[in-house]
């Protein structure tokens, strides 16, 4: 079965308190934050005082997306507000290993995220050195786009880098997860979905996140 990492971008941040109660109660393993800087993507969301929040309104993993640019420059304060998994993008780091070793020497754990035209093989060189790659399955910035198809091949193509190098990375897929399409996902390899609307727009969140979270099983 799946990790399942709803995304708290959807959540109603009039009611943060009762979104992250509600995902406490739910069998829901991490709780997904997307910090965006309105230069790297389209959009501005928010930083490490909300991180801070939310770690103390969860013992669940907090699974931090840095969808920004130099992220160096910044993942000591989100490591200190409480992230316990950061995920940097290989488009935004012009020296990667330096900055995977940066994190490990934080004590997080460290991921990397593909935009949907970045090859897999862009982490080749990495991949043993990382707990965790996002493939993008929408272009990074808003919420409630559409899968994009192709993100099926590459979630195969990842899988097989990861087995023939020994790596221990999970595989996470970031956008347009639904209902319809997580078995497909998960049946091309993916460990860990991260769903946003599908959760949050959902008439019954915690069922929602129910059967996800039953996806592929037996």
């Amino acid at each position: 079965m799946p990790l399942v990492a709803p995304s708290l971008l959807s959540a109603n941040f009039l009611e943060l308190q009762k979104d992250c109660d509600l995902l406490n109660r739910s069998e829901a393993d991490w709780f997904h934050l997307d910090v965006m800087d309105g230069r790297f993507v389209p959009n501005i969301s928010f930083g490490p005082m909300l991180i801070s929040f939310f770690r103390k309104a969860t013992q669940k993993t907090c699974d931090v997306h840095l969808m920004i640019e130099e992220p160096g420059r910044y993942v000591e304060a989100f490591q200190q507000a409480g992230a316990d998994i950061i995920t940097i993008h290989v488009e935004a780091c012009k020296h990667l290993h330096r900055n995977i070793q940066q994190l490990k020497t934080l004590g997080v754990k460290a991921g990397v995220a593909l935009n949907p035209h970045t090859s897999v093989h862009a982490i080749g060189d990495i991949i043993r050195e990382i707990d965790l790659v996002c493939l993008m399955s929408v272009n990074p910035g808003f919420g409630g786009q559409q899968f994009i198809p192709h993100t099926l091949y590459k979630i195969r193509e990842l899988k097989e880098l990861i087995n023939s190098s020994g790596s221990k990375a999970l595989i996470e897929i970031d956008g347009g997860v639904t209902l319809e399409n997580a078995p497909a996902i998960v049946k091309a390899g993916a460990d860990v979905l991260v769903a946003g609307n599908t959760v949050f727009k959902a008439a019954d969140p915690l069922a929602t996140i129910a059967q996800l979270k039953k996806t592929g099983a037996a």
